[in-house]
């Protein structure tokens, strides 16, 4: 039986869900310094690295609805614009 706490991180951290990206980085990122630097206690790590994880996938859900919206110029043989297509991001 799954105890409740242990639920999706994202379900615990709603306010994540309206925050831009680079709000939702930068706090990403302060996340992973703290405990890097180790100077949290065992409880609060677990519960910050819960909402780090919350906000790693906000942030990807973010760069993909970007990546959707990109589009890549198309040229003619003669070098002028002649449209767009989809971007695909090289893996």
């Amino acid at each position: 039986m799954m105890d409740k706490d242990m639920a999706k991180p994202a379900a615990k951290h709603l306010d994540i869900k309206d925050m831009s990206f680079e709000k939702a980085l930068k706090e990403l990122e302060s996340i992973v310094g703290r405990l890097e630097r180790g100077d949290v206690e065992l409880e609060e790590s677990i519960n910050i690295y819960e909402r780090g994880e919350a906000l790693k996938e906000h942030c990807d859900r973010l760069l993909k609805q970007a990546e959707a919206k990109v589009e890549k110029l198309t040229f003619n043989q003669a070098g002028e614009p002649a449209g767009t297509e989809p971007f695909k991001p090289q893996e």
